[in-house]
């Protein structure tokens, strides 16, 4: 399944386990949300994944003149044969029971009326997305969360994939704000030059970066053995201060007054 990300041994697939890894790397995008903010994210989500997602398989997977021409020859070129031949066919029709499965009940009874109304639900939420984005680089200001990468992993492949059918293509292509978001991301963060590679320029501001995460991890780490110090030293409760008074002193010949408690 993809997403997948390979970290030395580790092979993580989905977009959830792959968050939670490098969150547990100490890679954090919404570390500065608020905590509505952080709401907001898990509500779009999940809209993402009930609106969105159901059409996005149609377009890729059942949509046989998609499929046939695009999806299976792109999937079929990466995947080793005897099994090339079979895997395709097989992921389509699991798209298309997870279709029917989660929105083939009453009162939709037909494939038709199952299609309109996953294709009216992801043309609704691509409306909502782009009222919440606006005019705002990112869907939290200026700096891109994981919000931002889950819509961009829903939009840039049906932003940019030819289709024969285009029918939520060019919806999304009607929004021009989730557009430039799409190209943002790809010409900041997928920046390929000549060779394949990204530029030296952002190889260098990449291993600043990398410089900058291991000094923050390093800080982190010694805040948090500082932490179980304290928590281990013995705790005494605090001691009442003594009020310190003259003593009272004799006559002439006596010594000069004390101080004493």
């Amino acid at each position: 399944e993809v997403p997948v990300l390979i970290s030395e041994d580790t092979v993580i697939s989905q977009p959830a386990k792959i968050l939670n890894f490098l969150r547990k790397q100490k890679y954090n995008a919404d570390y500065e949300l608020t905590a509505k903010q952080g709401a907001d994210t898990l509500a779009y989500i999940a809209l993402l994944e009930e609106k969105l997602l159901p059409a996005l398989l149609h377009t890729f997977w059942v949509e046989a003149e998609n499929y046939c021409s695009v999806t299976k020859p792109w999937f079929a070129s990466r995947i080793r044969f005897p099994l090339s031949l079979y895997l395709p066919g097989r992921m389509s029709r699991e798209a298309l029971n997870r279709i029917l499965l989660t929105r083939g009940g009453p009162p939709l009874y037909s494939l038709t009326e199952v299609e309109a109304q996953i294709y009216r639900d992801a043309k609704e939420c691509l409306n909502l997305l782009s009222k919440r984005l606006g005019t705002s680089q990112f869907f939290f200001g200026n700096t891109p969360s994981t919000l931002d990468a889950f819509v961009f992993g829903f939009l840039a492949p049906l932003y940019k994939v030819c289709f024969p059918r285009v029918q939520l293509q060019e919806h999304l292509k009607q929004l021009p704000n989730l557009c430039r978001f799409c190209d943002d991301i790809l010409s900041f963060y997928f920046r390929l030059g000549v060779s394949g590679h990204s530029p030296a320029g952002q190889d260098s501001v990449d291993a600043n970066l990398q410089k900058l995460t291991q000094l923050v991890n390093k800080e982190s780490n010694l805040i948090e053995k500082m932490d179980d110090n304290l928590r281990k030293s013995p705790q005494h409760p605090p001691r009442k201060l003594t009020t310190l008074k003259l003593a009272a002193g004799g006559g002439e010949g006596s010594p000069p007054s004390r101080l004493s408690p």
